[in-house]
This record gives C-alpha cells, sequence and structure tokens, in this order.
C-alpha cells in the first residue's frame, strides 16, 4: 500500500526565499511534510540531523556555491537510495540522472511531478 502524503518526508532546496516558501506552502497543502533549505549547506545538514526519513530531496539544478548534482551525490551518501526531482530554468532533463520539473511549474504540475518521483519503480 502506498504511504498517504503525510507520512511522506520532502527536503526541498532553492535559493529564491520565494519561491522555496511558494514549493513548501504548495506541498504542505498536499499534505506532505516539508523540510525546506536555502543552500545546499543547509540540505546537507538537514540529511545528517533529520531524525526521519526523507523521501524527496527536490532541489534546484543551479545553486550559488554547490549545484544540485553535486548536492543530490553529496546527500545519496548519508541517504543512500533518496529519490530526487531537480527544478530548472534552463535544462530541459537531458543528461539527468533524475526527473527535471521545468521552471516556471504551475501548483499542479509540482504536485504531478512530485507524486510521480515518489511513486514505486
Amino acid at each position: 500500500m502506498e504511504p498517504a502524503p503525510a507520512d511522506r518526508t520532502i527536503l526541498a532546496v532553492d535559493d529564491e526565499p520565494d519561491l522555496l516558501e511558494a514549493i513548501r506552502r504548495i506541498l504542505t497543502r498536499r499534505g506532505y511534510a516539508v523540510l525546506p533549505a536555502g543552500d545546499a549547506g543547509s540540505a546537507l545538514e538537514v540529511c545528517r540531523t533529520h531524525d526521519g526519513p526523507i523521501d524527496l530531496l527536490l532541489t534546484d539544478v543551479r545553486m550559488p556555491g554547490t549545484g544540485g548534482h553535486e548536492l543530490v551525490a553529496a546527500a545519496r551518501r548519508v541517504r543512500p537510495g533518496l529519490a530526487v526531482l531537480y527544478l530548472s530554468g534552463l535544462a530541459d532533463g537531458d543528461g539527468f540522472d533524475a526527473p527535471v520539473l521545468g521552471k516556471p511549474f504551475t501548483p499542479a504540475g509540482l504536485a504531478e511531478a512530485v507524486d510521480a518521483a515518489l511513486a514505486p519503480a
């Protein structure tokens, strides 16, 4: 049986505070627990210290300092098997090791992409 959204935790990472807050609100309304982080360093700290599971890393591809690809690699060393969904305003998804949701996106588009990323393979 598929866990309900309330049983799923998403680590959302974006360096744009307004977008990060919008993502948090959209996904919280859908019933997900959301852990927001404004940069890769904060996200890795959450990966190391959060007591419960983290079901999905939702990360921007391009951020100052450590980008999304580097963050995913580091996060998966701490939490092997972590599902990933990238956000990007520039990429079409080619060459990525996980799905990519293009920016801008609608609330429904975000919800669909998250649901798909969390669906069993």
